[in-house]
């Protein structure tokens, strides 16, 4: 065998011995891997609050990852928070009276549609009509969850909060006030309560108003019976004009008050 052939030789051995324990170190890597994921799992099995605070550490390091890239913070769980709902979920004369009220008072239909559901399902509770209940809604707020009158009327319904404090407390305290739903079924127990206590419609309502004992309620209540009536026409397939200064097309008694009184009393 010749010094080149020898030479050849020895570094196929070389080449081939370096292999051999190449190959056994990524192989006994491997195995150090697989031990240390068993180890792993099995303090994390063992340790619940081990492995809720590596979860809380790895939804933080991806929450990061996510404002850094897109500028904005992660809350997948805001859309359970929103009052909103589909039209296409309501009846045929909810969803009428959900588009109607979102073209007069140019609010989105969705959360127009929630409050809709919600006041049938409260109206059907309360023994209420919905109807009047969205009526209220749209002659003390506009439908503004969040607003607020000189006297403290809060929210949708217009509730005096600190008067009805108690009827919160289910809801988690008094800032529910400005939760849409929240202040809803408040606002239709609160006039619950009144209308029993007057034995009628319009007296619930002088009342809800804070005008019982006064010689004028300022055309609240012929407000409130004639939007109602409107809505009713909508619900019934009329079309109604949003402009509330176009006259009502009404059947039966002259005025817009005593037909939606009529409605109510039937």
């Amino acid at each position: 065998m010749t010094a080149f052939q020898q030479m050849g030789h020895s570094l196929r051995s070389v080449a081939r011995r370096m292999s051999q324990i190449f190959f056994s170190m990524i192989h006994s890597s491997f195995a150090l891997l697989g031990l240390a994921l068993m180890f792993t799992t099995i303090a994390l099995v063992a340790r619940p609050d081990l492995r809720k605070a590596g979860e809380a550490r790895l939804m933080g390091w991806l929450q990061d990852r996510h404002i850094s890239s897109v500028g904005l913070e992660a809350a997948p769980e805001a859309v359970e928070r929103a009052t909103a709902a589909h039209p296409q979920d309501l009846s045929k004369q909810q969803a009428a009276v959900a588009f109607w009220l979102s073209r007069k008072y140019r609010v989105a239909p969705e959360p127009l549609s929630a409050l809709v559901l919600e006041a049938y399902e409260i109206g059907r509770r309360t023994e209420i009509d919905p109807l009047l209940l969205l009526s209220v809604m749209a002659i003390e707020s506009g439908f503004n969850p969040f607003a607020q009158s000189p006297v403290g009327a809060q929210g949708l319904m217009q509730v005096m909060t600190r008067v009805h404090s108690d009827k919160y407390e289910s809801f988690g305290g008094k800032l529910a006030a400005f939760d849409p739903v929240a202040n809803l079924r408040v606002g239709a127990r609160v006039l619950q309560e009144y209308i029993q206590r007057d034995g009628s419609v319009e007296g619930g309502l002088r009342r809800y108003v804070g005008a019982a004992h006064l010689p004028d309620d300022g055309g609240y209540v012929a407000k409130v019976l004639a939007e109602h009536l409107r809505l009713t026409q909508v619900a019934g397939g009329q079309a109604v004009p949003t402009q509330s200064a176009q006259p009502l097309p009404v059947n039966g008694p002259s005025k817009p008050a005593e037909a939606a009184l009529a409605l109510l009393n039937s």
